[in-house]
């Protein structure tokens, strides 16, 4: 019972997660745009970065301090 109980929390926090903001893994600029209006539906996510010009699928998010500190305080270890 206890591993449902943890799926079901990771869930709810899935849910309920605000889209973070992207950052480019090369530069950590945030500029980072898609490459072409067919991507995230039909294509894979491509992304390119407007300061150092990286074209790749991989980004970075940066999640808040707030939501570290749930983390923490719900999951003691």
């Amino acid at each position: 019972m206890g591993t449902i109980a943890n799926i079901r929390d990771i869930l709810k926090t899935l849910k309920h997660k605000k889209p973070a903001q992207k950052f480019c893994p090369r530069c950590a600029s945030p500029k980072l745009h898609l490459s072409s209006s067919l991507d995230y539906w039909l294509t894979p996510q491509t992304y390119i970065c407007s300061e150092c010009g990286y074209q790749g699928q991989l980004y970075m998010e940066l999640e808040e301090e707030k939501e570290q500190e749930e983390k923490k305080t719900n999951n003691p270890t």
